[in-house]
């Protein structure tokens, strides 16, 4: 018997597949056409200039805000986003591309990366009123805790920082000798010999290890030297690739001085460089060492994060260095009284928040149960009305844990691979939107959690 054909669907059939993931971005999508505001924040960052005059002028300021909440939502870097817009018919669908010209992969980073922080915080404001006036999180119980979201570097060594220094002033130095011609200025390359050196110096003993060093540095400081030639020759020329050349040679030229100092301070000479002196990557060097209890060293940023019951983040709070979590307390209790106009009834705090002070400075805010996860000598009676409220907020802070967890396995907060300060915070932020958008879809078709 001949098997019968299954009826084949239009390619312009509307609408998204009838499935859990569909239905919510459905729904998602009608959660962003109900905010015509956001185009208009986001036209005026694309708008400061960031989009080059050459190829593809840009996106609509609708297909960028789309795409980097899609960005987040399915853990794409800029290449496989690009892919997933050619082949997904719902991904398009969502974010509107036009299915003739797709954009690229250059295009979505330029203009994606355009959207700065403020304006994610902003969008994300405007979510948590909707959630409020929809009853799915009204604000008044809120529970506190901070993770690390490491920048995108290997883990820092003196002999690696020192081959980069090497390896990105040769590779401008050789740059600028093409343009200018080859008796500019002196230069000799040394990678090979900074290269070799590096891979040598983990696998030697200490006396050895230590000749090796004075040899690196040897090489870094002859590149110096050949970098400050460079910048004295090209010293009152006004042609137009110059002045990125010069600006990228001094950027480096310090940041490889930097590195230079802490490797004879630390190697040479024995000293303990503290944390907040030490450079750990030339590419990323806003990145901070964090230690957060017995656990490992992590490169990257503290982000403390404040959340609710309903699963939705209110803020996430980027901090300078590592601040001890007790001088955070006041703080976060005050950011949220400027998105709900009054502190919350409740709060759980992770035990590193715990003090006598945080406890009676939250208490004159007007919180009236004030939990922290450990009591460092504070009574229960003092935090809560009663032992069972406080076992309730305690329990309830626990699940602060699986939220952070669920940021970083599913929208990507474990690590930003975005490159400078302000991207970083715009990542954090972006990943921020996109959950809460996500969470407020599924509460409202009532899907159970993912």
């Amino acid at each position: 018997m001949r098997a019968k054909r299954a009826p084949q669907r239009s390619l312009f059939d509307a609408g998204y597949p009838d499935h859990d993931m569909g239905r919510a971005l459905g729904l998602m999508s009608r959660l962003l056409d109900e905010h015509p505001e956001f185009l208009e924040w986001i036209a005026a960052d694309v708008d400061r200039g960031v989009v080059s005059s050459v190829g593809r002028r840009g996106l609509p300021c609708e297909v960028i805000l789309r795409c980097g909440i899609l960005k987040h939502l399915w853990q794409s870097d800029y290449r496989e986003l690009e892919f997933v817009l050619v082949d997904s018919a719902s991904a398009r669908r969502f974010t509107r591309v036009d299915p003739l010209r797709p954009p690229k992969r250059s295009a979505l980073q330029r203009c994606i990366g355009a959207v700065r922080a403020e304006v994610w915080e902003r969008i994300n404001r405007v979510l948590l009123g909707g959630a409020r006036d929809d009853k799915i999180e009204a604000g008044r119980k809120v529970r506190i805790d901070s993770t690390v979201t490491e920048t995108h570097i290997l883990d820092p060594s003196d002999s690696q920082l020192l081959y980069d220094a090497v390896r990105v002033l040769s590779r401008l130095l050789a740059r600028g000798r093409e343009k200018l011609g080859p008796d500019a200025f002196l230069f000799h390359d040394h990678r090979r010999a900074a290269k070799r050196r590096k891979w040598k110096i983990p696998k030697a003993r200490m006396k050895r290890k230590v000749k090796l060093y004075r040899e690196l540095l040897a090489v870094v400081r002859r590149t110096l030297r050949y970098a400050d030639g460079a910048l004295a020759a090209v010293e009152g020329r006004d042609e137009p690739w110059i002045e990125d050349w010069r600006a990228q040679v001094v950027h480096y030229r310090e940041l490889a001085g930097a590195v230079v100092r802490q490797t004879v301070r630390r190697v040479l000479k024995g000293e303990t460089v503290p944390a907040e002196e030490k450079v750990v990557s030339l590419f990323e060097p806003h990145t901070d060492i964090i230690r957060k209890g017995g656990r490992r060293v992590q490169y990257g940023h503290k982000v403390n994060l404040g959340s609710g019951a309903s699963g939705l983040v209110f803020y996430a709070v980027v901090e300078a260095g590592n601040p001890a979590d007790s001088s955070r307390c006041l703080p976060m209790i005050e950011r949220h009284a400027a998105i709900y106009g009054s502190a919350p009834d409740q709060v759980a705090f992770d035990g590193g928040y715990a003090s006598k002070a945080n406890l009676a400075d939250a208490k004159a805010l007007g919180v009236r149960d004030v939990v922290f996860h450990k009591k460092r000598g504070l009574k229960t009676t003092d935090m809560a009305s009663s032992p069972r409220v406080y076992g309730r907020l305690r329990n309830f802070r626990a699940g602060m844990e699986a939220v952070v967890s669920y940021l970083k396995r599913c929208f990507g907060l474990g690590r930003c691979n975005w490159r400078g300060l302000e991207h970083f915070r715009a990542y954090v932020w972006s990943a921020v939107v996109t959950h809460n958008l996500w969470v407020i879809a599924r509460r409202k078709l009532k899907l159970k959690p993912a």
